[in-house]
């Protein structure tokens, strides 16, 4: 038996899966566990003693927590894809980065991320912004006898876009993005991430030896990232 699906019952709680389950045949073989859409308030012990598994779906559940002794899992090191969607997670331990060859974290519907991706939108620009930004984007000259007081004080408040390949700027008003970035060539982190518009947020290219291209650049070469970093995360 390698695949077990149980999702969408009532299973939670104490003995809600079979005693004796590391000590069984089952923990060898099993390679796909679905116990979504049940009422696991905890991520059960006995889940982290299955060997051979690669993926292990406990969204739709109740879990509020993930135990740090997530990073004891040298058998688990072999799981591939974890779905924790549409739980009441509110933080990850750190221990999560143990998972070494983990590809896809599915995260959506959690605290953690609603409240997150809730403060990446996007205000439309004032027409006080309207009016700095043209001035710096067309370079138009201008004297203080040209422009009112406050436009002249909001000139020196730009900043520039750093996507390489845009030459805007931005003031009060800005895209706020995630954006993943390569930790000590082992992890990938998110970094937060401020474009001038939501045209910005393709990827694109840094500026070679930039000594800000690895923050303040998109990744353009996901594909080409190795197999036993975190490849996908599914915020959404």
């Amino acid at each position: 038996l390698r695949t077990v699906l149980s999702k969408h019952n009532r299973l939670g709680g104490p003995g809600a899966l079979p005693k004796g389950l590391a000590q069984s045949p089952l923990c060898r073989s099993l390679q796909v566990l679905n116990l979504s859409g049940n009422c696991f308030q905890d991520v059960p012990a006995s889940l982290l003693e299955l060997r051979a598994l690669q993926t292990l779906s406990l969204g739709g559940n109740q879990l509020q927590s993930i135990p740090a002794e997530i990073e004891n899992l040298q058998r688990l090191h072999s799981l591939r894809s974890l779905s924790l969607h549409n739980n009441l997670l509110t933080y990850l331990p750190r221990e999560i980065l143990n998972l070494i060859h983990l590809e896809e974290l599915s995260l959506r519907g959690n605290p953690l991320v609603v409240r997150f991706v809730r403060d990446l939108t996007y205000d439309p620009p004032t027409l006080l912004e309207l009016a700095a930004r043209t001035i710096k984007i067309k370079n138009i000259s201008y004297t203080p006898y040209d422009l009112p007081e406050n436009l002249l004080k909001y000139l020196g408040l730009a900043s520039n876009c750093p996507n390489p390949k845009c030459g805007g700027v931005y003031f009060d008003c800005c895209v706020r993005q995630i954006k993943f970035v390569d930790f000590c060539g082992k992890y990938r982190l998110p970094l937060m991430h401020y474009l001038c518009s939501p045209e910005c947020s393709s990827p694109c290219s840094s500026a070679p030896h930039s000594s800000t291209s690895q923050s303040e650049s998109d990744s353009e070469d996901e594909a080409g990232v190795a197999a036993h970093r975190m490849q996908k995360v599914l915020l959404g």
